[in-house]
């Protein structure tokens, strides 16, 4: 006798399951994404080639990659700069995530956190008036908004907000773009990204 569970599927999973057309879309929005990425990133490339941050960041190479499963939905990161180390870590990272928003953040850790903590601590003013977030979580991998995650700089004074950047091994600073802003979409992503290049450039 099998007393293996029947599988059973609500009336919405049937249709699902019956209809590859919009598996398709989403795979199709996909695609639109990364070519949006690939033009973002000769942009951010363009920012990152003038003088200021060292060498290794400049010249590190960028990177689009694609996943299905952050948190149980699809995503797409570009990275660039990205400098991956054992111990130091310089980033930053465009992320758009299915259902949610675009993301820009900026990832430091090691040497890199030890060289830019105090000029992103005299930057205060200018991070919370674009509405940027710290991470105030125990892992650097965590990317979604959650008050577990990350907290608005708004909601901090600028000693709070230097206590932040000491409370880990890691700095990571985002700011979340809406996904309803599609029709300047790529002018959102670039306007934070050249923000934190140009308090980066200021050491």
């Amino acid at each position: 006798m099998n007393d293996s569970p029947k599988i059973q599927l609500s009336p919405f999973e049937q249709q699902l399951v019956t209809n590859y057309e919009w598996l398709l879309t989403k795979n199709g929005v996909l695609e639109k994404i990364k070519v949006l990425l690939a033009a973002v990133q000769v942009r951010q490339q363009q920012l990152l080639s003038e003088p200021g941050l060292p060498v290794a960041v400049q010249h590190s190479s960028a990177k689009i990659s694609r996943g299905e499963n952050y948190l149980g939905l699809p995503y797409l990161v570009l990275d660039q700069p990205r400098r991956f180390e054992k111990d130091n870590t310089f980033a930053i990272r465009t992320m758009f995530w299915w259902g949610h928003f675009f993301s820009i953040t900026l990832q430091l850790s090691g040497s890199y956190k030890e060289q830019y903590t105090a000029q992103l601590a005299a930057a205060f003013s200018d991070l919370q008036e674009e509405d940027f977030y710290i991470s105030h979580h125990a892992s650097e991998w965590e990317h979604h908004f959650g008050a577990d995650n990350y907290i608005p700089l708004n909601k901090l004074n600028e000693f709070q907000f230097r206590q932040q950047l000491q409370a880990h091994p890691f700095i990571k600073l985002a700011k979340k773009i809406s996904l309803d802003q599609w029709d300047t979409i790529e002018e959102k992503i670039i306007q934070p990204y050249e923000v934190l290049v140009g308090v980066l450039r200021n050491s």
